[in-house]
């Protein structure tokens, strides 16, 4: 399988899931559009902060703007 966890890291900086099995990330003006598997859909004003695609793991930070 090619999905990955989404996690956003919280205020202390902690990781926290935010959304399992994301096969698409899709830019929309400020935002992401997550979907996963299961067609759920998720948009959060958010930049990638990592990519580790071998731990199937993406990790996000909170946009200020």
């Amino acid at each position: 399988m090619c999905e990955a966890n989404v996690y956003l890291l919280d205020e202390e900086g902690n990781p926290k899931l935010f959304l399992e099995s994301v096969d698409k990330i899709i830019p929309e003006g400020n935002e992401l559009c997550l979907e996963n598997i299961f067609s759920q859909r998720k948009y959060i004003r958010a930049r990638i902060k990592e990519m580790a695609l071998v731990e199937h793991r993406i990790v996000l930070e909170k946009s200020i703007d």
